[in-house]
């Protein structure tokens, strides 16, 4: 047998293997929320729907990933030096269900607020800075997330926008775009 082919067949052969264990380590629900209002009751609200979702999905036996993307005012929530909320955080992000949660800071915002203030902007440890708390929402439909008000439910004040593929199906067909 001809070596190069020999390898095609080998890397097509890796590939489809891992393929399954590849799919199976994305979580089958992604939610995110959207925090751009610097208001505690808005900030626990969230907190609260990602926790009681994280709590759902994994009684069910599936995996979640659930991302609270601050932005504008809402950065103020994943501030070192101003968050009401970082106490609540830590003890989320030191539970169980700590590891389903995702905390995205706008580094746009970020860098805005120290033009602003004159100083660096300290923010939690548990938040990862995003280039664009908004682009980071829209290219969630990239992975699988829904991002039009349109397409997204309303819980509190805080847009939560969930997978389109569940609700679409439970959907008559006539209604699906």
């Amino acid at each position: 047998m001809n070596p190069i082919f020999r390898r095609v067949i080998i890397v097509f052969a890796v590939a489809f293997l891992a393929g399954p264990s590849l799919a199976a380590d994305r979580p089958s629900h992604r939610i995110a929320i959207q925090v751009s209002q610097n208001d505690p009751g808005r900030m626990n609200l969230a907190l609260s729907n990602a926790q009681n979702a994280i709590k759902y999905y994994t009684s069910k036996g599936e995996s979640v990933q659930i991302e609270i993307v601050a932005y504008g005012p809402g950065l103020n929530m994943l501030r070192e030096d101003t968050s009401p909320v970082k106490d609540r955080i830590k003890q989320i992000k030191s539970s169980k269900d700590g590891p389903d949660l995702r905390l995205s800071a706008c580094h746009n915002t970020q860098m805005n607020m120290e033009k602003a203030e004159g100083h660096p902007i300290p923010l939690i440890a548990e938040a990862t800075v995003v280039p664009a708390g908004v682009v980071r929402l829209t290219s969630s439909r990239k992975r699988g997330g829904a991002t039009s008000a349109r397409e997204c439910d309303e819980i509190g004040s805080a847009p939560v926008c969930t997978g389109l593929r569940s609700r679409l199906a439970a959907r008559p067909a006539a209604k699906r775009r």
